[in-house]
Formats: structure tokens, sequence, C-alpha cells
């Protein structure tokens, strides 16, 4: 793969499939070619939506399609074990939404596999190819603000989502973390790597998934961090990392900056804006996935697998402090021998 046009499938119709979708057909180097859904209705009108040339009616359709090059994936996470590992048998080059996967051992199956298969596999974590993100990481990284001290990171919905709603159901994974959280969680280790240890509180529903959880990071050098998501209140959605020499401020929408800016002992606040329009951030992780396979690599150094592994790792211990499980763990650890 050269200078030809990147061929993509999307496996799905929702809202986020729609929103990527929208954004790959604006790059020029970027063709989608096939979409599938759970009905042929509702990948037809996804595909006359888009004038995408062909529409499957079941999943597995897709990923046998030999003329796709990659395939997104944007089920809702509950399925993404399934979806994305029948794409990768199949040959197919995966970009799989988040959370990457229920848990880390769903994860760890989708990486091993991708491995062995030599295919090129990235979770969809918009935020790290987000530009002024780049940015505020290479601040970090160059030590602007001194040794990191301490990251906040919030993202919270109001609401109120009925229990019918993907948000409250177990079987697709509900709850504030996996959907909203993962942000919060993936900004911080973006900064700091996987935490040394973990504390966390949480409000549950009746159906047993997080409302709302607050999670406190720490690592073995000092850092801490503070995390928090919900579905029963909308919060700022803004992050901050403090450090021995300054300090950086995102405001709201903090995943998709608009800006941000830097404080640092003894000089005026520097502020850092995005060159485009944030609300077109999806393009820059197509960018970056069509990069990659034109480069012959399996994994991008910008969403790297064993930083999206360490994520899962984080949030399932997240979990397991404030004891959300979902059905398909009950029944696996059921079988599973002590």
């Amino acid at each position: 793969m050269t200078e030809q046009k990147v061929r993509w499938g999307i496996l799905a119709t929702g809202g986020i499939a729609a929103a990527f979708t929208a954004d790959l057909v604006d790059l020029p180097d970027a063709e989608v070619v096939a979409v599938a859904s759970r009905t042929e209705a509702s990948a037809k009108a996804f595909a006359e939506r888009f004038g995408i040339e062909r529409a499957y009616g079941d999943w597995g359709a897709l990923a046998e399609d030999a003329d796709i090059d990659v395939v997104y994936v944007a089920t809702p996470h509950a399925a993404h074990r399934a979806t994305a590992g029948l794409c990768l048998e199949a040959g197919r080059n995966v970009l799989c939404e988040k959370a990457f996967t229920l848990n880390a051992r769903e994860a760890e199956e989708l990486v091993a596999l991708a491995r062995e298969r030599g295919s090129f596999l990235m979770e969809a974590m918009w935020m790290y190819c987000n530009p002024l993100i780049r940015r505020l990481k290479a601040l970090v990284d160059d030590g602007a603000i001194g040794e990191v001290r301490h990251v906040q990171a919030d993202f919270g919905l109001a609401g109120p989502f009925p229990p019918s709603h993907r948000l409250r159901d177990p079987a697709q994974g509900g709850g504030a973390l996996l959907d909203l959280g993962v942000y919060p969680v993936s900004f911080t280790q973006l900064l700091l790597g996987e935490p040394s240890d973990v504390a966390a509180r949480a409000t549950l529903s009746e159906e047993g998934v997080d409302l709302q959880t607050g999670a406190l990071l720490s690592w073995d050098g000092g850092a801490l961090a503070s995390v928090h998501c919900s579905i029963i209140g909308g919060t700022a959605t803004s992050a901050s990392v403090t450090g021995s020499l300054g300090r950086i401020d995102v405001p709201s929408g903090f995943f998709f900056p608009e800006r941000f800016v830097l404080h640092r002992d003894g000089r005026e606040p520097e502020e850092f804006t995005a060159e485009a329009s944030p609300r077109n951030s999806l393009k820059h992780e197509a960018v970056e996935v069509m990069r990659a396979l034109r480069a012959g690599e399996t994994e991008s150094p910008l969403v790297p697998l064993d930083g999206t592994l360490a994520v899962m790792r984080t949030m399932d211990a997240i979990r397991d402090r404030v004891g959300v499980r979902y059905p398909g763990e009950l029944a696996r650890e059921a079988v599973t021998p002590a």
C-alpha cells in the first residue's frame, strides 16, 4: 500500500460511526467501500447517506470482503471482542472504538490475535491523535512544567438515561466508566503511564452499572491523578496537569480542545490554540491509521497497543474496587478453574 486510496469498511451504523464516516469521506486519500450492520435495512440507509457502494446485513460478510484495507469497528464495546476478532481472523486491519473491550482479558486476546496475524490494530482513542493534545504531551515530556505531580480530568453527562438505554444496560457494558471514564483515564496515562495503585468509589444503578465513578490513581514516584466520570451529572469536562514548575489547564472539552493555557512560575501565561476546528478531530485518527498502513506498521506509535492494554487494566482495577461486573464476565468466571 503506497499512494492509492485506503479502502475502509464501516462496521455498525450508530452515531459515532456516522461522525467518523462524515470526516472520513472528506479525506482525499480515503475511500469508504462498504458498511455492515445487524440488519440490511440499517446498512443500506447508512450506505445511501454517505454514498457507500456495498451494504451488508451481517458483520461476517464485511469481514470477508477482500477489497477492504481496514475496518472501523463502531459497535457498542461489549461487542468489540467479537466484531474486531471476526475482522482480524479474516485478515482485515482494524481500528476499534473505545472502550477497546469490556476488560483487559478481551483486549489481550485481540492484541495477541493481531500480532499473530501480523495485522494492524489500533484503539480509536482519537484524543491521542489530536494535534493540540500532542503539543501538550510534548511540552510535558520536555519538562515545561517540571515533574508531574498531579493530573485531574473529568467527563460527565447530565442524563437522565432510562434503564433501557445502552449506558444503563449491563449486557452492553453500560455505565459511566467504560463509555466516558476511558477519556480521563487515557489522558492521565498518556502523561504518566500505568499507575501503581488504584482507589475508587462509585454510585451504582439498580442494574449494577456505575452511574458515577471517582478514582484516585497513584504512582511510585509520588504523582497522583484524580479522575471522575458520570452519567447523572454534567461536568466541566476539563483537565489540568500540575508540575513542580508550573501547570497546564485545558478547559471544557479536554479530549478535543480548542485551547490550553501553560502557566510557568515567573512567566506570563501562554495560550496554545487549535489550528483547525477541534470538531474535526476524528480525521486525525483516520490520517494516522492510513499513515501507519502505508508505512507497513502493525500499530501506531501515537496509540500503542501496550498503552491500550494498560488503560484496560486500570479500568478493570477501578471496576473491581467499585463492584461492577458484566454478564459475560460472570459467565466466564463461573467456568474458569480456580
